[in-house]
């Protein structure tokens, strides 16, 4: 096969074995049929008409298929995407239908342009940078959001915002517009998909073995929405003032050419954009990466980036918004037997039939049942569950939740992330400027050392051996440096001073004129000042420096080299 059709081919397209084919098959018609109604409920969360989620689900998961790095990932339209895509064109919605269409095509192509040049300039380490409290927190608070957002469906009244309160000053204001039958519809619907979702342990599995009640629990959202068409065709719900999706155009989507923004609405969307393209990624990349670890395959962050980019501009010039890897989709697909991309491509078969064959069937379908169908998946996306770890193991980690969750509830998707972020920027340096250094002693007839205060040791008077736990730069020399003469000062009696340096992986200018000024320090007090574990690459770079060339004392390979060498002087 000639250099150009191996690039152009995808790997697992070369390797495909026709007896995978029957499980991918039938896990892409799974996923399919089960993810109708979502993709339908994310158009409508992202203020699009509900045909958008079909399209969605069609360009983007054909290039994401040939060129993403997961063989089992579903991408398609997400919650996260989805909010901040209405968000974003919240200044838009007055502009006319066709307008927000072109802009949220638009922000798709500027979230995809944004992935492409990371995948470019291989930046798939960035997705390292994002901790677990900051994008739990981000991700608990939109799903707030999302969850209050959806009222305007299940209550009729025109609940608008970008932020907890704005949401609910306008339901407040528009309180007198609710719609009662539309309220009943939502509430019984809200509540029997909670009930199916978080009652599955009575309501399926007290008569059904724990398959069958697993996809019992899967179907029933489908279910719901068949009988949600039978009854308002049957009681002619739209006729008491019950909104219904309408007819869905029939057809694929079309290639349509991008809006060209002036530069306000560029500068304006811009920030938004670099958001959603880091939001996209990380959470596709945990989930794609989660999966290549259960099925030993190999996960290439910067191919991930590159896929998931140009699935995205592809959508943007097929009448798509921004889309990303979810989790529920790739469970499903995983769980249906999925083996590679192909099960993808049978889920875009699938779409295009709901297009081309059901649009009028979904007509009579109640918008209530699609925002009830939001509001009980979003609720497993608020994650108390790593807080509550957070608090317990890693405070700092916490404050970077609770730092994003009020910061997205109190200014919206954009602020409260940036201001996780910062926290936790913050937090990070904190601790970098507040390394551990422990006082260590030998270990009974070994070469190992450990703190004094935790182990039982040998020391010796006349020797102080101190182990710093981070690399030594300019954000926490001081606090080194005052760390080690406050010991020299507990440990007056000791002459021979070892500084251990095994964790330490780098020293800046700062952090060596800091030890240069030390080694004065304890020379003028007749102390000496001594290295061990000085790690290979950390050597070639002080080698020929003062802080070596000056030093009043020795380098030693190794901790007991130097107590060897030291301990009868």
């Amino acid at each position: 096969m000639s250099s150009i059709a191996t690039r152009l081919i995808p790997a697992w397209l070369r390797r495909y074995q026709l007896a995978e084919l029957s499980t991918d098959v039938i896990a892409g018609i799974v996923v399919g049929i089960l993810v109708i109604p979502q993709s339908l409920g994310y158009a409508v969360l992202a203020g699009l008409p509900p045909v958008y989620g079909l399209y969605a689900a069609i360009v983007p998961v054909i290039v994401y298929a040939w060129i993403g790095s997961s063989n089992v990932q579903a991408v398609g339209p997400v919650a996260i995407t989805a909010i901040m895509t209405a968000s974003a064109l919240h200044a838009y919605a007055d502009q006319g239908a066709q307008q927000y269409v072109l802009m949220a095509s638009l922000l798709a192509l500027m979230v995809g342009a944004l992935l492409s040049i990371a995948g470019w300039l291989k930046l798939g380490w960035i997705m390292q940078f994002i901790s677990r409290g900051v994008s739990a927190g981000f991700i608990s608070g939109a799903a707030v959001l999302i969850f209050v957002s959806q009222l305007k469906y299940v209550t009729a009244i025109p609940v608008t915002g970008n932020s907890l309160i704005g949401y609910l000053s306008s339901l407040q204001a528009y309180l007198a517009q609710l719609h009662p039958l539309t309220l009943a519809i939502g509430l019984v619907s809200f509540g029997l998909l909670i009930t199916n979702r978080y009652g599955n342990q009575w309501v399926w599995r007290s008569w059904l073995s724990a398959s069958y009640a697993k996809w019992a629990e899967r179907l029933f959202p489908l279910l719901l929405l068949l009988v949600a068409i039978v009854l308002s065709i049957v009681l002619q719900w739209s006729s008491f003032g019950v909104a219904t999706i309408g007819s869905i155009p029939q057809g694929l989507p079309s290639f349509t050419l991008p809006y060209i923004p002036d530069f306000r609405e560029a500068a304006n969307l811009l920030p938004t954009a670099g958001l959603m393209a880091l939001i996209v990624f990380v959470s596709s990349s945990s989930v794609a990466s989660t999966y290549a670890r259960q099925r030993d395959e190999s996960f290439d962050a910067n191919r991930e980036l590159t896929g998931l980019g140009l699935a995205n501009i592809a959508g943007g010039l097929f009448q798509s918004f921004a889309v990303a890897g979810g989790f529920s989709r790739t469970a499903i697909n995983a769980d249906s037997g999925a083996k590679t991309p192909v099960a993808s491509l049978v889920t875009v078969i699938v779409m295009i039939a709901a297009l081309i064959f059901f649009g009028n069937a979904l007509a009579p379908l109640p918008y209530a049942i699609l925002g009830a169908t939001i509001m009980a998946s979003i609720i497993g996306l608020i994650d108390f569950a790593t807080l509550r770890s957070a608090w317990q193991r890693d405070r700092l980690d916490a404050a970077s939740f609770f730092a994003a969750f009020i910061g997205v509830l109190i200014f919206g998707l954009n602020t409260g992330l940036v201001i996780g972020l910062m926290v936790s920027f913050a937090s990070l340096i904190w601790q970098s400027s507040h390394p551990h250094v422990a006082i260590v002693g030998q270990l009974a007839e070994t070469g190992h050392f450990r703190n004094i205060h935790r182990h039982d040791v040998i020391t010796y008077q006349h020797l102080l051996m101190i182990r710093i736990d981070e690399s030594l730069f300019f954000g926490n020399s001081e606090s080194i440096h005052r760390r080690i003469l406050q010991a020299t000062k507990d440990y007056s009696e000791a002459r021979e001073i070892i500084l251990i340096m095994s964790a330490v992986n780098h020293i800046d200018l700062t952090a060596q004129e800091m030890l240069i000024t030390l080694n004065k320090e304890l020379v003028a007090q007749d102390k000496h000042l001594h290295f061990s574990f000085i790690k290979g690459p950390v050597m070639d770079n002080i080698e020929h420096t003062p802080l070596i060339t000056e030093l009043s004392g020795q380098v030693y390979l190794s901790t007991i080299d130097a107590v060897n060498a030291l301990k009868d002087i």
